[in-house]
């Protein structure tokens, strides 16, 4: 096992090709595939990497990971599963590999930005695999939890991975472009990771990143295009009391100097990542009609 889990490091370094889809690096992502491959978790002990393989294993790994190097996808579209909060999803070609530091937030349950014990209903906005959705309603049990895409291939995926965990019944989901579709109410939390890159960024993807579906990257020239629009329709969703969390990754900059009037949280997280922030209700309302005037 050990020695294919070096060649596919190679093969992967030598054809240079990228990561970011749950792994940072050729190696963590050879050993993953081999271990699939296998039909083993990744947390397979060590030890047992010195074993030798049948000659239908060896098959069976080779064509894993020949299948990585010749299509340039992400692994999980592969392997049909991505882990986000310690959670298994089904992910494919329909929506983006879950990797937001936004399961950090919800394992800490949006704490200490809102008070956790008074959180009663939640919005998961642009879901795509309802992977966020899903995480925040096993940290809140009792929480009514809605998820909207304005992407229906999106939300079939949502669909799917709602049944595995049996939450079909407790999770709604909604076909939205962003808030026009969802019925008027107040939640205590919006958390959205939407669309978030800006055209040069766009220009320069990888292979990988190009293997996602465009829908869910792309947003215009400054990558604000969709939180524009977020902005200035969320306070009318948000209790008096709630909190947007927003994920615009690289376009953090372009955000900042847009809405330099609008008091912008970002969080630091433990283990990784950044470009979330957070923005209170009252601050939205506050300053309603200034986002609205850049957003229209």
């Amino acid at each position: 096992m050990r020695d294919f889990v070096r060649w596919g490091s190679s093969e992967f370094l030598r054809n240079d090709l990228s990561f970011g889809h749950g792994f940072v690096n050729a190696l963590d992502e050879a050993r993953y595939l081999v271990l699939h491959a296998l039909s083993l978790p990744y947390d397979w002990p060590d030890a047992y990497f010195d074993t030798s393989l049948t000659v239908a294993e060896r098959a069976q790994v080779i064509e894993f990971l020949q299948l990585r190097l010749s299509s340039r996808q992400p692994a999980a579209y592969i392997t049909r599963e991505s882990w986000f909060c310690g959670l298994r999803f089904y992910v494919d070609e329909r929506v983006l590999v879950p990797r937001s530091p936004i399961a950090e937030l919800i394992a800490n349950h949006f704490e200490p930005w809102i008070d956790s014990n008074r959180v009663s209903r939640i919005l998961d906005l642009c879901s795509g695999s309802g992977c966020i959705a899903i995480a925040a309603r096993y940290q809140f049990p009792e929480a009514a939890v809605c998820a909207s895409d304005v992407s229906r291939d999106a939300l079939e995926v949502a669909a799917i991975n709602l049944q595995q965990h049996e939450l079909s019944d407790h999770v709604k989901l909604y076909e939205s472009d962003l808030f026009n579709a969802i019925p008027a109410q107040e939640f205590d939390v919006i958390v959205s990771n939407p669309p978030y890159v800006d055209a040069a960024e766009m220009a320069a993807l990888t292979a990988e990143f190009k293997a996602e579906p465009q829908l869910g990257l792309a947003a215009g020239e400054d990558g604000l295009l969709l939180v524009d629009r977020i902005l200035a329709q969320a306070g009318e969703y948000l209790s008096d009391d709630g909190v947007l969390f927003i994920e615009v990754g690289n376009s953090q900059a372009a955000l900042e100097q847009k809405y330099d009037f609008l008091p912008l949280t970002w969080i630091e997280f433990e283990y990784g990542g950044g470009g979330v922030c957070c923005i209170q209700a009252r601050d939205l309302k506050q300053q309603q009609a200034a986002i609205t005037a850049l957003a229209s």
